[in-house]
């Protein structure tokens, strides 16, 4: 009987080492797998496109926040149709009531970190447009700068939030739709005008526009 269990003993000794072998062996695999990958290297990202949400009250001053904003960043490319604001009262204070909504995108493609130095002109256009037709309201017409990816839109904003990353300069990156299964959808924070699909028909033909011309590069 002590033999019977000395052989286990030399069994199990042997089996442990075995064991033992085949886990490193497990971990030595997952080492030379994990050493011999390529790192991820350091590159630019892929071209953004360029559009900016303009809200106010006097449907004429689109036209001349459009001329400021083609000076800053080239030609319109496509533009929406004039749309009520009628979904918060938030800029009722500053701006008056019955606002209007319109957008624009830029032909010309820029790169994703392009949009903190658009929102620092496009606060300084908002100001001198102040300056010059802020007489009725102390805020005469709002520009909110953004870009869209064949997979999301990105907003530009001074404000902090949980979900928002901070670029530099003061401005943060809202990430307000995902472009997912053939649409835009939204995502618990983003802002109900955007949320309620009434831009989707601009918004879709603008990355129409984004694919088309990334394929001529």
């Amino acid at each position: 009987m002590p033999e019977f269990f000395t052989g286990l003993a030399a069994l199990s000794r042997r089996g442990n080492r075995q064991a033992s072998r085949n886990a490193w062996s497990v971990i030595d695999t997952h080492r030379r797998c994990r050493d011999n990958a390529p790192m991820a290297q350091v590159g630019l990202p892929p071209s953004v496109k360029l559009f900016c949400g303009m809200i106010c009250a006097q449907a004429e001053l689109f036209a001349r926040a459009r001329r400021r904003l083609e000076t800053a960043f080239g030609p319109v490319d496509l533009e929406s149709p004039v749309m009520p604001f009628d979904m918060t009262d938030y800029y009722a204070k500053q701006m008056g009531r019955n606002l209007l909504r319109r957008f624009v995108s830029f032909e010309r493609l820029v790169r994703p970190d392009r949009l903190v130095s658009a929102k620092v002109r496009t606060n300084r256009i908002e100001a001198d447009l102040a300056r010059r037709y802020g007489q009725v309201t102390p805020r005469p017409i709002n520009l909110d700068p953004g870009y869209i990816t064949e997979a999301s839109l990105v907003l530009a904003t001074m404000k902090n939030f949980s979900h928002r990353i901070y670029l530099a300069r003061g401005v943060y990156g809202d990430l307000t739709l995902m472009y997912r299964r053939g649409r835009w959808e939204k995502l618990p924070w983003t802002f109900p005008d955007y949320a309620s699909g009434r831009y989707d028909e601009f918004l879709v033909e603008a990355r129409r526009l984004l694919s088309a011309r990334k394929r001529e590069e």
